[in-house]
């Protein structure tokens, strides 16, 4: 039996994907992308853009996956085989961009850029005329493990299916097998696992069962269930338990729906027009939308939230559309906040990401066994979502945890890219004080170019627009793994004209993030969680500057936060 996989093992994180079709919009390779010089050209767009790292690639394979990672998803239009009888044209013109992928470019929210890919993997089968290598019936991939969580949950209460059943078990089925017995084969497998002192042990020689019964890699199993993971949550339908998935409980009718849709394509060609446009969904049809609609509003009202659907247009999936999406920002804003509670509890695992990004490691088990992971193409990601995290476990704050936030999360809390431009990384309203967070991992004498400009002017704005809402003090917190002088030096300065020539003194305290970090896990550590000792700080460092150049700035300030950390410290052992 062959393994399958959806989207690419080469482009892991399926969000990237959209970053990189945004950039060939806006390039003149759209539509020209074979050939070496081609894909060395896409290779280096991608680099130039931040979305791979260049590297030594002598073969520019980069630019090759990418192509074929878009082709296989129906972002671009795919080349037809010529053994199909398809003309090229009743399809769309090689490596243009189709409707789903301009679909996915316009996007610009979570749950509308997974609509996509929803679209997009509900429209891929296998075999398919792009992938005639295996030999069983043709089935979708999504619907099929969408089933078998299903079944699973019938039968033991929950929908959790297990990394390591994925890459065994699921990934090496399809519909041409009875889904009992597929679930029979998940169960047998956890019932074995469970009873083994080494989980650990016991998964490595599973797959070194299961890579000499079928004949690949043992590594190609964990290689195909982590990016079928991956790209299953970038659906929607599934969030994250442990190490493996389960069905989002918002989403539940929805699948139920969709996995009712056993019908495959009628022909290459049918297939390859939705592919292109992306899949119908169950929520494009009247009844089932209301369904969906129905289910969305009970758990509303579960959770004690009034919503009033009187005078509201349901006459079309459209217009039902617009409420369900209304319903889903709330229940999403709620779990949201329900996150941000539980922050405080997992102050740990704050500071272990923290650790990851200082040492630019990927990986760290903690404590409780469980692995945590900071992806490399996704580090300046995971830099303002670990701060984010950090100032929610504080649990200070006026303002509402999305509010404090620029970046996008999923349905697991975890970013999707970094914050846009024209605005700071964070924004934190506390009482008697507003902290805009910027951070960056640039640390060499680029810094100060890259960011000594845009950080004064958020700080700037965000002055001027709380002066003339309140009183309260706005503050920056600058945060790198290394503070350059000249970047030092800048916000030691700390001036800002605005637009009548008003001169403006800014409060914009750097620090590294080993600093924050070790003040953070004092306060939690000394049990003295007040966000007044990170504002007596501020000040405290702020205070510093007016009698020193930026080396000596940053010293004095090491020696304050130092000092700060050891009175915790302190204070913890008395």
């Amino acid at each position: 039996m062959k393994p399958w996989h959806l989207g690419n093992t080469t482009v892991r994180s399926p969000f990237r994907l959209r970053e990189g079709l945004v950039a060939l919009s806006h390039s003149s390779l759209q539509g020209n992308l074979r050939g070496q010089e081609q894909e060395r050209a896409l290779r280096c767009l991608l680099g130039e853009r931040g979305i791979v790292e260049l590297g030594d690639d002598d073969t520019y394979s980069v630019g090759r996956k990418w192509r074929s990672a878009l082709n296989k998803l129906g972002f671009l239009y795919p080349e037809v085989p010529p053994t199909s009888g398809i003309s090229q044209s009743e399809i769309g013109p090689i490596d243009m961009i189709t409707p789903n992928g301009w679909r996915l470019i316009r996007a610009d929210t979570v749950p509308a850029i997974q609509e996509c890919f929803l679209r997009a993997l509900a429209a891929h089968y296998i075999p398919s005329a792009l992938e005639r290598k295996f030999d069983f019936s043709v089935f979708s991939p999504l619907r099929h493990t969408l089933a078998v969580m299903v079944e699973l949950e019938k039968q033991t209460g929950e929908s959790r299916l297990n990394f390591v059943e994925m890459a065994i078990v699921v990934q090496l089925t399809s519909s041409d097998e009875l889904m009992a017995d597929i679930v029979a084969q998940v169960l047998a497998l956890r019932k074995r696992r469970l009873a083994s002192p080494n989980k650990r042990k016991f998964d490595r020689q599973e797959r070194e069962a299961a890579a000499v019964l079928h004949g690949y890699a043992a590594g190609t199993f964990n290689d195909y269930a982590d990016t079928n993971l991956r790209y299953l949550k970038a659906t929607g339908l599934v969030q994250s338990k442990g190490r493996g998935l389960s069905l989002v409980p918002e989403k539940h009718v929805f699948v139920e729906r969709l996995i009712k849709d056993t019908g495959i394509p009628d022909s290459d060609r049918s297939y390859f027009i939705t592919l292109c446009n992306g899949a119908k969904l169950p929520t494009d049809n009247k009844d089932s939308a209301l369904a969906v609609l129905d289910d969305l509003l009970q758990q509303l009202d579960k959770r004690g939230v009034p919503f009033d659907t009187t005078g509201k247009p349901m006459g079309t999936p459209a217009d039902i559309a617009i409420i369900r999406h209304q319903i889903e920002r709330i229940l999403s804003e709620r779990n949201e906040e329900e996150y941000a509670t539980r922050q405080a509890m997992e102050w740990e695992e704050i500071a272990a990401y923290m650790e990851l990004i200082i040492k630019r490691k990927g990986k760290k088990t903690l404590a409780n066994g469980e692995d945590i992971e900071v992806p490399q193409a996704e580090a300046p990601a995971y830099f303002e979502w670990v701060l984010w995290r950090a100032f929610l476990a504080i649990n200070s704050l006026t303002n509402k945890p999305h509010e404090a936030r620029r970046f996008k999360i999923d349905q697991d809390f975890l970013p999707v890219g970094t914050a846009p431009g024209n605005g700071p990384d964070l924004l934190f309203e506390f009482h008697d004080f507003v902290l805009v967070v910027e951070v960056t991992l640039t640390d060499n004498s680029r810094q100060e170019a890259a960011e000594g400009e845009p950080v004064r002017r958020h700080v700037a704005d965000l002055v001027i627009q709380y002066g003339a809402q309140s009183d309260k003090p706005v503050y920056g917190l600058f945060i790198a793994n290394h503070i350059d002088s000249n970047t030092a030096e800048t916000f030691r300065i700390g001036v800002w004209f605005n637009r009548t020539d008003d001169k403006m003194r800014l409060d914009i305290i750097p620090v590294t993030l080993v600093q924050f970090k070790a003040f953070f896990e004092a306060l939690f550590t000394s049990g003295h969680v007040e966000i007044g000792l990170i504002h007596e700080l501020l000040d405290l460092c702020g205070s510093l500057r007016a009698t020193n150049e930026a080396p000596a700035w940053k010293m004095q300030m090491a020696h304050v936060i130092q000092h700060k950390v050891n009175a915790l410290k302190n204070a913890h052992l008395a």
